[in-house]
């Protein structure tokens, strides 16, 4: 009997590792990065105190997910994402940076979310550019699904937030309609947010410079 394979909100692009990357992934893997487990994860013991605690879910590279962390020390930073030169190179740049507030896992965030991630636990989710497939037979693929954003209203605390990006206009409008059939959650504005003081990612550089735009969706849980 033939077991139909789950649907990947990403394709595993590798690429190539840099020395440093690697011998991070190495080194400070085991200091700073969590092995995915089917076991809720303490994200108070994790990080040693209480305090608000974010998930981001496909960091890239991990620049932008630094700089949050390191404005924001009274806050604490999960980061999720699959590709190995990102995490590479986020674990340089904590190491780099002395950041205690954040820590890595390298897995699927949908396999995070549903078993690592206690309902009810996270002050908020941060987006950041997802894989936009634009081609409409891979639509499919996308990340922002109505199932996927039960599953996040379902582990954000009431009051939670909920912050998306993207530099492609037909996916903004695919975000704000799933999200806003999602009776847990709510706009905080008419449609779209102003970024606030997220920094700007590499993706979202690159898409300046082609003249695209950028619409940044913020919700919260009711």
């Amino acid at each position: 009997m033939q077991h139909q394979r789950p649907i990947r909100s990403f394709v595993l692009r590798q690429g190539r590792f840099t020395p440093a990357q690697r011998r991070a992934i190495e080194t400070l893997m085991p200091r700073y990065g969590i092995p995915y487990l089917p076991t809720p994860l303490n994200l108070d013991k994790v990080f040693g105190r209480v305090a608000p605690k974010i998930l981001e879910i496909g960091f890239g590279m991990g620049t932008a997910t630094a700089q949050i962390a390191k404005a924001r020390p009274d806050q604490d930073y999960l980061g999720i994402e699959v590709h190995g030169p990102g995490v590479g190179n986020l674990l340089k740049l904590i190491e780099a940076l002395g950041l205690t507030n954040l820590r890595v896992i390298q897995h699927d965030a949908v396999e995070v979310l549903r078993d690592m991630i206690a309902d009810g636990t996270l002050d908020g989710v941060h987006i950041f550019f997802p894989d936009p497939w634009p081609k409409k037979r891979h639509h499919k693929r996308r990340l922002i699904q109505p199932a996927f954003v039960a599953l996040l209203a379902q582990k954000l605390k009431p009051g939670g937030y909920l912050h998306l990006a993207t530099d492609w206009r037909e996916y903004a409008e695919w975000m704000l309609q799933v999200l806003q059939k999602e009776p847990r959650l709510e706009n905080t504005v008419q449609d779209y947010a102003t970024p606030g003081d997220r920094p700007e990612t590499k993706f979202e550089q690159r898409g300046l410079r082609l003249g695209h735009g950028v619409w940044d969706i913020v919700f919260r849980r009711i």
